[in-house]
């Protein structure tokens, strides 16, 4: 068999996965306590390595199944992480993928079975190496997302009210918007359809609730788990 590049030195090429919920008004992301070394027990984002016969898209795709469960997930690619001291135990190459999940979609059992939990992006605790830092620029990039394709719609239960959508708006941006201002723009938007459906349970008088209406949008292409 014959070999090339020999007289270079061998990386190795992880994936680490963001996963973003929204739940009780916060925006949350699913870390849990690293369970290999080195870092063992250190607070982690969930990944593993790319295959020989694998592109790191499909790594990304293989790692966000394993870890949900869940197909057809919104899910970008956020960059590559590649500081040469980033991992004490070997020469790693990370890129990383945010994707974009409704809280209530995942399934509980499995959430324990790997050890994972949702973190109030606000109180995120000291993490191994430079996850935190994977977490901030996916924020960065979610945030800009949001102004101008509506992903939101990714975090909400199919039928949601304005008041569910504002908060959501405020936890990604991390301010909050003027309540006038912001419905006179969800108005604007021909992809929120509003329904006849009412929601009681924040009051007696109750709110409308709304969906996305995927036929007048048409999503850029995503990456199918």
């Amino acid at each position: 068999m014959t070999t090339y590049y020999s007289e270079y030195s061998k990386v190795y090429v992880s994936v680490d996965c963001i996963i973003f919920g929204f739940d009780e008004g916060h925006l949350r992301v699913l870390i849990g306590k690293r369970q290999m070394d080195p870092g063992r027990g250190e607070w982690s984002l969930y990944g593993g390595f790319v295959g020989a016969n694998e592109s790191i898209d499909d790594a990304a795709s293989r790692t966000l199944f394993e870890l949900t469960g869940l197909r057809n997930l919104y899910m970008r690619q956020v960059g590559a992480f590649g500081n040469i001291d980033r991992d004490p135990g070997e020469r790693v190459i990370s890129v990383a993928y945010y994707a974009l999940i409704n809280v209530k979609d995942y399934d509980d059992n499995l959430r324990r079975e790997h050890g994972v939990e949702w973190v109030n992006i606000k109180q995120l605790p000291p993490m191994y190496s430079d996850h935190r830092d994977m977490i901030r620029k996916a924020r960065r990039m979610m945030r800009e997302k949001i102004k101008s394709e509506p992903i939101s719609f990714r975090l909400l239960p199919s039928l949601f009210t304005l008041t569910q959508l504002q908060r959501l708006y405020e936890a990604v941006n991390g301010e909050e918007v003027d309540k006038r201002n912001f419905r006179k723009r969800v108005k604007e938007m021909e992809f929120i359809e509003k329904t006849e459906l009412i929601d009681k349970t924040g009051s007696k008088r109750g709110a409308y609730l709304y969906r996305f209406n995927s036929n007048t949008y048409d999503e850029d292409p995503i990456f199918k788990l």
